[in-house]
């Protein structure tokens, strides 16, 4: 059985995806911290951040970019 959401597509039921991506393309990265693609590079190549490389190509682990973040806070005093 099938119903349609507000823009006509049609809409499964009970259907969920327990998969929860773990790493992250520079890009996605990017997009997940609200920095730029660049802001990310800097932060790999600073040894800001840690990193996995495959060949040409570098992901970001969530886990060390929330670290990332909670190392990052501060407050006012």
């Amino acid at each position: 059985m099938q119903d349609t959401d507000i823009t006509g597509n049609k809409k499964a039921h009970r259907i969920h995806n327990p998969v929860i991506k773990r790493l992250y393309s520079i890009k996605e990265a990017a997009v997940y911290l609200g920095r730029p693609v660049w802001g990310i590079r800097s932060l790999i190549w600073d040894g800001k951040i840690r990193y996995i490389q495959d060949g040409r190509k570098y992901y970001l682990d969530v886990k060390d970019m929330d670290a990332y973040i909670e190392s990052q806070k501060r407050t006012f005093t």
